[in-house]
């Protein structure tokens, strides 16, 4: 069986036991909920990793695509150059350009953003000790910069029922109430499928130089953490559908960044011409 195939029956039954987990025991915190979503998981004291603060979420999982980018530039280039072929290069290029446009930039706001607008979302403003939240026009979120009476004094002129703390310094404001994809589980499975699928040539491979061999560990564990985070993910937060959405998308991904490796594969290569004599 391959590694990918391997790695795809991995991410999937992680997802899929977590989420079940999570619905049977009421473990999930809906973060598109503009009340709940900036306080601590109610489990956060007594389950470590259902604190945001806890270092996997922090380390790691908020640079994920940094740590695959890492992970498989340094197989690569201490690969042999049987294995330093363009196709792997494309496909990982191509992965990096769905990431940049579900998560960081389409014309404007992400993919990911747009899902959440146009499922019913809106732009929120929480507010602090429990003065409750703000709406605010969606171009707030999408600048992604601190909101406060003293950068933006006009949106708060008319919310005199806001109580609220003279040491505020303001929050920046985020996008509730839609369709949130768990944007964690979607690029924690398209890092599992891309790493997986990447380490087949060095398997094949019937000797390891000494940093290859590094470089191969060192995948092999991030795929270990990369699925223990999706479990982490899928029992803690977000919606059951959110993180079925978040799966299916990173799937889909995964799969739209085979096409440009499948074509620069299937270019001939150029061959020397026997020389006439």
């Amino acid at each position: 069986m391959s590694a990918t195939r391997l790695a795809f029956i991995g991410v999937s039954a992680v997802v899929l036991v977590g989420t079940a987990y999570s619905i049977a025991y009421n473990t999930y915190l809906d973060t598109s909920n503009p009340l709940l979503t900036h306080l601590p998981h109610p489990l956060g004291k007594t389950h470590r990793w259902a604190s945001k603060g806890n270092p996997l979420n922090v380390y790691f999982i908020k640079q994920a695509w940094g740590w695959t980018t890492a992970a498989f530039l340094l197989a690569w280039a201490t690969g042999p150059p049987s294995t330093r072929t363009l196709p792997r290069l494309t496909r990982w290029l191509a992965a990096t350009a769905t990431w940049l446009v579900f998560t960081a930039w389409f014309f404007g706001p992400a993919l990911i953003e747009r899902i959440v607008l146009a499922s019913g979302g809106e732009c929120v403003l929480s507010l602090p000790d429990g003065a409750g939240a703000m709406s605010l026009p969606a171009e707030y979120c999408h600048a992604r910069t601190a909101i406060s009476p003293a950068t933006h004094p006009a949106l708060f002129a008319s919310s005199s029922s806001f109580a609220l703390p003279a040491e505020w310094r303001g929050a920046t404001p985020r996008l509730r109430k839609g369709h949130d994809v768990s944007g964690h589980i979607f690029l924690l499975t398209l890092s599992i499928l891309l790493l997986a699928q990447q380490l087949a040539p060095s398997f094949a491979l019937t000797r390891w130089s000494t940093p290859h061999r590094v470089a191969v560990s060192a995948n092999v564990a991030l795929i270990a953490i990369w699925l223990f985070a999706s479990g982490t993910t899928s029992v803690y937060f977000h919606s059951p559908g959110e993180k079925v959405t978040g799966y299916l998308l990173g799937l889909a991904c995964f799969v739209l960044a085979q096409i440009p490796g499948n074509i620069v594969a299937s270019i001939p290569t150029p061959t020397e011409k026997p020389h006439l004599s």
